[in-house]
């Protein structure tokens, strides 16, 4: 990209938010040497060292320099507890901060949201974006690729405890599946992670950096979107601050929201998007009917259970100074150890109760245990064995205060509102119980730390998850994809927002339902298809 001369501020398509599917979109767009590319992302450079190396996420997560540090507000069925729930803000958004977990979701998934009428979306058809993105480190097979930028490689850790969780769980009855994104995903394995060579690979990294070299793309950081211009029901252009200046850039074809669950439902907000009367509660001036803005909230709750064990985990290997020393040691020379470990190694997908057609939970299992990352591990042997509930019934909302779009919007989980949550949940719980006391763990494991044996009842292992659960960082479908008739639904299948022209969302937040498992692969897939949907409307090659 050439810096010698002023850009225009007219182009073919802008793309707000640089997160893992603005990434994509930037590169795939940009790759029509005829069309003029703007992105632009609040955050800054994917600078800090700590991004690149996998455990980073203990550096980056609540920090004010690369997250957006979001709150949710007081949640009843939490026991009205707050959630921190990060968010990318650099390049590579989420990408760059989460847990590395390559996961796609179950081959229903996809089938259900064509069959909701988002025609295009079955998983036959979502497939090859999948394999489009992937250079898989164990080569090429109907289910996976290796020509795309998106490096997914096997874990480079492997623990006793981890090793001794696979067995227990295959003791009752739970299969082992080594490739959890081929035909099947139930069973038990080591999860794979966006990796390579030891180093973190975001969209950032694998999308963006080699398409910056095209002279049709600019990438501009700092660039706070403020709202979207309209003519009428015509989307041309969007307000940003930048360097403590507004500026404005025009769309000769269409702006693209790219800023997450989050980010874009409040951008549309503050354009005068959503649902009229909460939009002139908070001053401003409704532009466009939309009521679904917002709405469908949908997050994994996770349940985190600890177990102190006699096994050595990597509480013993990390929190004493000379052994941070060891271990940062062989991370520079080997790129191996435990600097290595994306957010689990361990997953397990199974069914919380018997009868179920496929699985409703999943597990993260961590060699470690820790109240909060930022503080460090616990001074004892502990593993962590999480287990979330896969399609929660509950639905939330996001929803701005005030006019001001640099003011945070209310963050609404509305977690196991829904009874069939509540019951999954105490089910899962049941479920982590048996994986721990069957005789691989059991004969290691001296105490069950979180939440203890005190919570034994339903009602008590109830109160347990109120109390003891944590969002899993999956926030999605606050800009549901579905049909005009659906009157919740913000974009239709080719993700076009309703009622409008030239502004589509190309984000996790369109997802009509959440996916069965971690959310970044499935993200990087729709901005995959969202590409070459765009490149079709406008009459250039897919």
């Amino acid at each position: 990209m050439s810096m010698s001369a002023p850009r225009p501020s007219e182009y073919d398509y802008i793309i707000i938010g640089a997160g893992s599917a603005g990434c994509v979109l930037a590169n795939r767009l940009s790759e029509d040497p005829g069309v003029e590319v703007l992105l632009l992302e609040a955050g800054g450079r994917d600078w800090n060292p700590w991004i690149h190396v996998p455990v980073g996420y203990f550096k980056t997560m609540h920090n004010p320099a690369t997250d957006w540090c979001y709150l949710t507000e007081p949640d009843p069925g939490i026991a009205n507890r707050q959630l921190q729930w990060p968010r990318g803000k650099v390049l590579g958004g989420s990408s760059s901060l989460n847990g590395l977990l390559y996961i796609r979701g179950q081959k229903q998934d996809y089938d259900d949201w064509a069959g909701d009428g988002n025609t295009g979306w079955d998983y036959a058809s979502v497939l090859p974006y999948f394999k489009k993105s992937e250079c898989q480190s164990r080569g090429a097979d109907d289910y996976h690729g290796v020509d795309g930028p998106l490096h997914v490689s096997d874990l480079r850790l492997r623990r006793e405890i981890a090793e001794r969780f696979i067995d227990a769980a295959k003791a009752i009855g739970i299969p082992g599946n080594s490739d959890v994104n081929g035909q099947d995903q139930e069973g038990v394995g080591y999860f794979q992670q966006t990796a390579f060579k030891g180093f973190r690979c975001s969209t950032a990294k694998a999308f963006l950096r080699p398409a910056r070299k095209r002279r049709n793309l600019t990438v501009m950081t700092r660039a706070q979107c403020k709202q979207l211009l309209l003519d009428g029901k015509h989307v041309h252009g969007v307000v940003f601050e930048h360097q403590k200046q507004e500026k404005t850039a025009r769309a000769r074809r269409e702006v693209i929201l790219s800023s997450g669950a989050i980010g874009s439902p409040q951008i549309l907000q503050c354009s005068g998007i959503g649902e009229p009367e909460h939009l002139k509660s908070v001053g401003v001036e409704c532009r466009h009917t939309l009521p679904g803005v917002g709405e469908n909230l949908q997050d994994h709750l996770q349940v985190r259970l600890v177990f102190k064990t006699s096994c050595s985990t990597l509480n013993d290997e990390v929190r004493h100074p000379l052994k941070q020393f060891m271990v940062g040691t062989q991370y520079v020379l080997t790129r191996t150890g435990p600097l290595t470990l994306a957010a689990s190694q361990v997953y397990v997908f199974t069914q919380s109760r018997e009868g179920l057609d496929r699985p409703d939970i999943q597990f993260h299992m961590q060699p470690l245990s820790a109240d909060k990352p930022a503080e460090g591990v616990h001074p004892f042997s502990a593993f962590t064995s999480s287990v979330c509930q896969l399609r929660p019934h509950s639905r939330g909302r996001v929803r701005i205060t005030s006019a001001n779009p640099l003011d945070y919007p209310a963050i609404h989980p509305n977690y196991l509102s829904a009874e069939e949550d509540q019951r999954v949940v105490v089910d899962a719980i049941k479920v982590a119980r048996r994986i721990a006391e069957a005789k691989p763990l059991e004969e290691v494991i001296t105490e069950e730390y979180v939440p203890g044996e005190k919570f034994q009842t339903d009602e008590e292992l109830l109160d347990a998850a109120r109390q003891y659960s944590q969002t899993i960082y999956h926030p999605t479908s606050t800009c549901k994809m579905g049909s005009d008739s659906d009157p919740m639904a913000v974009v239709d299948a080719r993700l076009r927002v309703h009622g409008l022209s030239g502004l589509r969302v190309v984000d996790a937040s369109i997802m009509p339902s959440i996916v069965s498992g971690n959310t970044n692969a499935p993200t990087i897939m729709i901005a995959e298809k969202a590409a070459d949907m765009i490149k079709e409307d406008h009459g250039g090659p897919s």
